[in-house]
């Protein structure tokens, strides 16, 4: 997937929000809920590697606080 996280975030909650107001054919709720589990798989695969990268920035940070 190449959208931002914005948009995907933006694409899950739409999918949500019509599935709130039932307005969701039978024919349209597979292809959303495999969109929307596509989304949030996306979604977590980012958020896991921006957890990752911060995670190894972290003991940089804090020498540089440490240092003044």
């Amino acid at each position: 997937m190449t959208t931002s996280w914005n948009d995907a975030a933006q694409e899950l909650d739409a999918i949500v929000t019509s599935f709130d107001r039932e307005d969701v054919s039978v024919d349209e709720l597979f292809a959303k809920l495999s969109r929307a589990t596509e989304l949030i798989e996306e979604l977590d695969r980012r958020l896991t590697a921006t957890k990752a990268q911060v995670a190894e920035l972290n003991p940089r940070l804090n020498a540089l606080v440490s240092d003044e």
